[in-house]
């Protein structure tokens, strides 16, 4: 039962209809890939290919909007590498057209790929990431991109080396419609000068949908690391920060004792040059919610606010990609429904012309390590 169980999951991962509902129950193992967001087996329409493009490691369904998101961009996907043989055969079925490599080394030494592309288990991707720039390519990780100081350090100092991008992908802001939207509408100067961002990111725990590794801190570096590198990302976006510190962090395990090395609860303060921030995580998303979770952003001005509601906006309109603006002159709704998504073109762009248009490095890096400092000072619930 339990192998006929495993075969329905990939069958499932390769053929579900796109949206935000977790997968059914399924018991998984250690080297399954993480459900998140199930797999729509829909082609994506490339502007004209300017890169080739390949995968090594899919432990994670993110993969596929990465995929995705580079494809739109104008990347080609010509070839991946999975060492688990159930999730190659999946991302296979989804991407037929595309070569599967026999070993790792056989995409870093093609000198045809660009960019490589991996959401491997997460305290894999930092080093896999070294030897990707060491091969003399960029690379687009799923968050969390690195989980320790050290992994951060040695990443570090291979991109200043080797001046490879090395980018993670914060698709809660880069593939989030209404916060692109919350992106322009700030620069355009709607609600004047950020003073702080309110970043809440609830999830749904659904353990029988998760791998081992996941219920272990050494495997994906903690709440603060994992879920809130995407908080922090969108608070030095948001209020232009370049230089902050950890006012306070907290951790803990509050509800789950039968999953001992994880952190169901954590939140963060945060001061820098260019405003305040707030974040807090979790893992009490009520099953009522038919999406992954309830993430909300609040954004504060000196004449006015946004709010994004990113999912879901509970007991009220349809759908995912909420934006409220209340200024000094107006009270408006936005349905982000339809804005673009400009990361993945934006990216591709970089790496042809070694420019810094998606992303920063030095933005990618600090997002990278508030995150690893919260986490390491955090006081314990």
């Amino acid at each position: 039962m339990e192998e006929l169980n495993r075969r329905d999951f990939i069958k499932d991962t390769a053929t579900a209809a796109a949206g935000m509902v977790l997968l059914p129950a399924l018991p998984l193992s250690a080297t399954s890939q993480l459900v998140h967001q199930p797999v729509v087996n829909t082609p994506v329409k490339s502007i004209e290919t300017k890169i080739k493009f390949s995968v090594i490691g899919i432990n994670h369904t993110h993969i596929y909007g990465m995929v995705d998101a580079i494809t739109r961009g104008g990347g080609q996907l010509v070839s991946f590498y999975a060492k688990e043989a159930d999730l190659a055969a999946a991302f296979a079925k989804k991407y037929p057209q595309v070569k599967l490599a026999g070993n790792e080394n056989e995409i870093l030494e093609d000198p045809s790929v660009q960019l490589i592309l991996s959401s491997g288990i997460p305290v894999d991707r930092a080093p896999l990431g070294v030897r990707v720039m060491q091969h003399g390519k960029d690379y687009l990780v799923d968050k969390p991109g690195i989980i320790t100081l050290e992994q951060f350090a040695e990443v570090r100092r291979v991109q200043a080396a080797t001046k490879r991008i090395y980018s993670i992908m914060y698709s809660e802001r880069f593939e989030s419609r209404a916060t692109v939207k919350a992106g322009e509408l700030v620069k355009a100067g709607a609600i004047g000068k950020v003073i702080q961002t309110i970043n809440i990111a609830p999830h749904k725990m659904s353990p029988k949908t998760r791998p081992e590794w996941y219920f272990d801190i050494k495997y994906c570096g903690g709440i603060l690391t994992d879920i809130g590198s995407h908080q922090f990302d969108q608070y030095l976006y948001f209020t232009g920060t370049t230089r902050a510190e950890i006012v306070a962090s907290q951790v803990g395990n509050v509800n789950h004792p039968q999953y001992p090395k994880i952190q169901d609860f954590g939140d963060v303060m945060l001061r820098g040059n260019g405003g305040m921030g707030y974040i807090r995580l979790d893992w009490f998303t009520p099953d009522a919610i038919p999406t992954f979770g309830d993430g909300r952003l609040t954004i504060l001005g000196t004449d006015g606010y946004i709010e994004v509601r990113k999912t879901i906006d509970i007991a009220s309109r349809p759908g995912g990609d909420h934006l409220f603006l209340a200024n000094q002159k107006e009270i408006k709704y936005f349905d982000c429904s339809k804005e673009p998504l400009p990361f993945g073109e934006q990216l591709v762009n970089d790496i042809i012309n070694r420019t810094e248009t998606a992303m920063p490095q030095e933005h990618c890096f600090l997002a990278t390590e508030l995150a690893l400092l919260a986490q390491k000072k955090a006081q314990k619930i």
